[in-house]
C-alpha cells in the first residue's frame, strides 16, 4: 500500500484554507518522543496556535497536553485528524472519523497513502489529504 499514488487529494488553495478554517487537531500516532516526526509535528502545531489532541497508547500527557487512547475518547470537536501510523492503520481511522461525524479533515502524513481508506472517508463528506506533512504545509502555505 505505501507504493500506492494518491488518487484522493486536496490542492494548494484547500489545503491552505483547511489550514486557516480549523483549529482542533487530533495527531493519531503522536510521540512523546522529540526525535520523532510526530513529536515535532505535534509541537509545531500547538506553537501554531492549534488545539491539538495527541492519540498515543501509553503516556497520559505529551507537551503538556492531555492524551487520548483514540479518536472517539475525544469529547471536543475534532476539525482535522492527523495520521502517524502505517498506511493500513488509516482504515481504522476513517472509519472512526466516520463515526465521530464531526471531523472535516482525514490527513495522512508523508509516505501514508492508503486509497481504500481516503475514498471511504471521501464518501462520507470528509475532505482528504494524504502523503503531505502538515507542518511544511503550513510553513509553506502560511509560514
Amino acid at each position: 500500500m505505501q507504493c500506492e499514488l494518491p488518487s484522493v487529494n486536496s490542492n494548494p488553495e484547500q489545503i491552505k484554507e483547511y489550514l486557516q478554517k480549523y483549529k482542533n487537531i487530533a495527531i493519531v500516532g503522536a510521540s512523546p518522543n522529540p526525535e520523532k516526526d510526530s513529536h515535532k509535528v505535534t509541537k509545531y502545531m500547538i506553537e501554531a496556535g492549534y488545539n491539538v489532541f495527541p492519540i498515543y497508547p501509553k503516556e497520559d500527557e505529551i507537551l503538556g497536553r492531555k492524551v487520548y487512547r483514540s479518536l472517539l475518547d475525544i469529547e471536543d470537536k475534532v476539525d482535522i485528524v492527523v495520521v502517524f501510523r502505517k498506511p493500513q492503520a488509516v482504515m481504522a481511522v476513517a472509519e472512526a472519523c466516520i463515526k465521530r461525524g464531526d471531523v472535516n479533515v482525514l490527513w495522512t502524513q508523508l509516505q501514508i497513502v492508503n486509497n481504500e481508506a481516503a475514498e471511504k472517508a471521501k464518501e462520507h463528506g470528509i475532505e482528504v489529504v494524504q502523503n503531505l506533512c502538515i507542518k511544511i504545509e503550513h510553513q509553506r502555505l502560511l509560514g
